[in-house]
């Protein structure tokens, strides 16, 4: 089995991308926005610590869905060096193979405008946010794959690089 990472800007097309990729793999996508959704409802409400909640949730789900041999995709910004560290540690403790699918929007006006297009569907986050986490950007300790989703779109390439059972 394996388990994908997406990694990227707010903003950049990882959540669209995750979502078509699950359903033609048949994977299971674990979304952190859509676990900070719920821990927010659940009356976390604004606590800082409900990101780094949602990523311990996440794993922990990865880890169990790897168990059961499902394929996991999982969808978060992953910006930060320890958040990196523990999707691989996820992969290396299950015994899958580990794709790292970095997301990018080549083009910054097309970025900026599907940032401010997203809604409410996730938490809001304001393009200086995403200057700021641009500038915070290190490379990942392991191979990845870039998607500029300017160009990049299609899945069936991507499809490719997830291997089956």
């Amino acid at each position: 089995m394996t388990l994908v990472v997406m990694g990227g800007l707010p903003g950049t097309g990882k959540s669209h991308l995750a979502r078509r990729l699950a359903s033609e793999l048949g994977a299971t996508l674990l979304a952190a926005d859509t676990v900070e959704r719920g821990l927010r409802a659940a009356g976390f409400g604004d606590d800082p610590r409900v990101g780094l909640a949602g990523y311990g949730v996440s794993q922990a789900l990865a880890a169990e869905q790897l168990g059961l041999g499902a394929v996991v995709i999982a969808d978060a910004v992953n910006i930060h060096p320890e958040a990196r560290a523990a999707w691989i540690d996820v992969a290396r403790r299950a015994g899958v193979g580990l794709v790292v699918l970095e997301v990018v929007c080549s083009d910054r006006v097309l970025h900026r405008t599907r940032l401010e297009q997203r809604g409410d569907a996730v938490p809001h986050v304001d393009w200086s946010q995403v200057e700021d986490l641009r500038e915070q950007y290190e490379p990942w300790p392991v191979p990845t794959t870039v998607v500029d989703t300017v160009r990049d779109v299609d899945t069936p390439r991507l499809r490719t690089l997830v291997p089956r059972p």
